[in-house]
């Protein structure tokens, strides 16, 4: 292997040990490859500038935005109304409306934080009244918040579909039968808990009239997935501009509907959208350098290699794919892992056979337990911060859950056919 990028990997685990923000330690190792390798620096504010041509990625900041608008918004609470008429009534209530709104938020905003915050806001201080305990509460909703990423329109699915060169559209096509099977998952462990340990009673079951009110209650909500995935599909928009339209409609609900909207609401939603919007785009511009640098020095044929010599089938490099990121998942964001390991992982994989929808799928699904596994799981600290918990209690708290998705993982992984089976 090149010295140069030798160099890098060695920099760039010295740096995230030490504790570097990612897009830090990517662009300081990519710096570093560059010196080493005597390349010109203008190879790596080229990649900066370039990062930002790509008409697919200006989908990320639309749903961050529309998901902002909806999450300080009215459109979680009738959500959340629409789901108690569904599964009220089973045991462990609000944990079993918590997984289902979490569900149905997943469609509208694509972000797993913003949705365990805008869910686990109101459920969890619910659940504590019904007698639920902290650590349990916030477990649920921090674990059901992962659906945002899986549930489309997803914005690590955007990223990964346009570092891959694949559809969009098919990635959101593929994503949701794992995406409903892993909700199904969530409840599942629920109820055992709920049952065993005799957490919240359930409510009197919803008659039809009753569920029919409630949906048209939660018909504006409802509207943002039929507006974005139908537009997709249905041929009149591209996953950006349905972005766009959602960011319309949501605020044209808020505004002169629902009438929740203020200037200085607006100007908070527009303030935290372009904080979180900047970090994204800040380690995907770093990420894409460090790729092109790999690439340049044929690091992906390397690997490519070595798994053909040592894997003997698809099964095989998947079960190790799973493994590995399962292991970075609990120290590297997940936009980061999608940009570094796609490019690297993916010409292996598709030689093999595997085909790169069903790779892009196993690899936010993946990517996405990380958010709920210590020491860097987002959502933890977002259930943390609105329960009050302490963080070593939630990640013994959430561990029940964290091993029901990653028997969904492997199933996932090792059944193509769940993947695939919509396109």
């Amino acid at each position: 292997m090149d010295p140069a990028v030798i160099a890098v990997f060695l920099s760039l685990i010295v740096l995230l040990f030490l504790g570097f923000h990612i897009g830090v330690a990517m662009s300081a190792a990519v710096l570093i490859g560059l010196y080493v390798g005597d390349l010109p620096y203008l190879l790596f504010t080229q990649r900066l500038y370039n990062t930002f041509d790509s008409f697919p990625l200006l989908a990320v900041p639309f749903f961050i935005l529309a998901g902002e608008i909806m999450q300080r918004g009215s459109m979680s609470g009738s959500l959340i109304s629409f789901s108690r008429t569904l599964v009220g009534h089973m045991r462990g209530s609000l944990a079993q409306i918590s997984v289902l709104t979490c569900m149905f938020y997943g469609a509208l905003c694509g972000s797993a934080p913003a949705t365990t915050a805008a869910v686990g806001g109101m459920m969890i201080p619910a659940m504590e009244k019904e007698g639920c305990p902290k650590a349990f509460s916030t477990a649920v909703n921090a674990c059901s918040g992962c659906l945002g990423l899986l549930i489309p329109p997803s914005t690590t699915l955007i990223i990964y579909g346009s570092t891959a060169g694949v559809s969009v559209s098919d990635l959101f096509l593929a994503t949701i039968v794992p995406g409903i099977i892993t909700g199904l998952a969530l409840m599942m462990v629920c109820h055992v808990i709920a049952t065993r340990h005799d957490y919240g009673q359930p409510f009197p079951k919803c008659n039809a009239a009753q569920r029919l009110r409630a949906l048209w209650e939660a018909k504006w909500s409802l509207m943002v997935p039929v507006i974005v995935l139908g537009g997709i599909y249905g041929g009149i928009t591209t996953p950006t501009e349905a972005g766009a339209a959602a960011v319309i409609f949501a605020l044209f609900v808020e505004c002169f509907i629902t009438r929740t909207m203020s200037l200085q609401k607006f100007r908070e939603i527009c303030r935290s959208s372009l904080v979180t919007i900047g970090a994204i785009f800040f380690v995907v511009a770093a990420a894409n350098a460090l790729g092109t640098l790999l690439i340049y020095y044929n690091t992906q044929d390397i690997i490519a290699q070595f798994m053909q010599k040592t894997m003997i089938n698809p099964c095989v490099m998947m079960v190790a794919l799973i493994v590995l990121l399962l292991i970075l998942g609990t120290f590297m964001e997940t936009v980061a892992c999608v940009l570094i390991l796609t490019p690297m992982l993916l010409p292996s994989f598709v030689q093999m056979g595997i085909d790169p929808i069903h790779f892009g799928v196993v690899l936010t699904l993946g990517l996405t337990l990380g958010l709920i596994t210590p020491p860097v799981g987002v959502n933890l600290f977002v259930g943390c911060g609105i329960s009050g918990v302490s963080f070593s209690v939630l990640s013994r708290a959430v561990m029940p859950f964290l091993g029901a998705c990653i028997v969904v993982l492997f199933l996932v992984g090792l059944v193509p056919a769940l993947s695939l089976c919509l396109l």
